[in-house]
């Protein structure tokens, strides 16, 4: 997982899957009945109760994941929600349904895994999505879900990561599952294949930070928990690469050359350490100014 999507010699989507197959996975509990894993590709949140466990995401990998869902509680799992379409968000859709989860996402979600789906920028063609795995409760505007004691307010973020951006408020508990529109500490992958952008990721940056307050409990996609100041911590990185991206362009700079001239160079010992090192990410910020 610390190879750079660039010097990987196959699809990071490969590199990925082979981690999480043999990754161990950590809980982090928050508050109330809020409870995060980490470790199976994207985080999965899990909220329990006497509803049954309502999930946020489904990550990869079936028998870590379910050996600690089972420990967590003794709740079923009765529902699933997709905060997008994403192989490390969605690879476990099909047993989760299998033993009871109804599957709630964006419309969007369910038609790129109905379908061949091609990422350029992975270099990965996902085939269509077993039945199963396809979720059945869609929705394409903001919904309110009352489970377990708690309201989950629903939000559709528009074209951002992807065309399929969903987050997830668990109110009463002032938790918020932002999901890869937010990656701490991480430059995020932009799915320019289906329908993300570099302009989309930052209103969703924006919206997330106008949607916090000082005690919010902030759970990205991919990194650790975080708070209000690292969703502005993020945005402010996305704005000030794509301000340095744009200017080179505007110069004539090909896409070489703006790579070569390594505008994130001042940033990359801190958001450069994961798949997505400066000049992947240089890479995806030129594909959208």
């Amino acid at each position: 997982m610390k190879a750079t999507a660039a010097a990987a010699p196959e699809s990071p989507v490969i590199t990925i899957r082979n981690a999480a197959a043999g990754g161990k996975i950590n809980v982090h509990n928050l508050r109330r009945n809020v409870s995060v894993l980490e470790g199976s590709g994207g985080n999965i949140t899990v909220l329990t109760g006497r509803d049954g466990k309502v999930l946020v995401d489904a990550g990869i990998s079936r028998p870590q994941v379910e050996h600690t869902l089972s420990h967590l509680s003794d709740d079923p799992v009765r529902h699933l929600i997709n905060s997008h379409w994403h192989f490390d968000h969605t690879d476990g859709n099909e047993w989760l349904h299998s033993i009871g989860a109804e599957i709630t996402a964006h419309e969007n979600t369910r038609k790129h895994l109905s379908v061949s789906t091609r990422v350029e920028d992975w270099n990965f063609t996902f085939p269509p999505a077993p039945v199963g795995a396809l979720p059945t409760k869609l929705i394409t505007a903001d919904e309110t879900l009352h489970l377990n004691g708690t309201t989950l307010a629903l939000k559709c973020y528009g074209p951002s990561h992807t065309d399929s951006d969903v987050s997830v408020e668990f109110q009463e508990a002032n938790v918020i599952d932002v999901a890869d529109t937010f990656w701490n500490g991480e430059y995020p992958f932009i799915d320019y294949s289906t329908g993300g952008s570099v302009g989309g990721m930052i209103r969703a940056a924006e919206a997330n930070v106008a949607n916090a307050d000082d005690e919010t409990i902030v759970i990205p996609g991919h990194g650790p928990i975080g708070n209000k100041s690292q969703l502005i911590e993020f945005r402010d990185m996305l704005v000030a690469i794509r301000e340095k991206v744009a200017d080179l362009k505007k110069q004539g700079k090909s896409l070489d050359e703006a790579v070569a001239a390594k505008p994130t160079a001042d940033l990359d010992a801190k958001w450069g350490r994961f798949v997505i090192n400066g000049d992947f990410f240089t890479r995806l910020v030129y594909a959208g100014v």
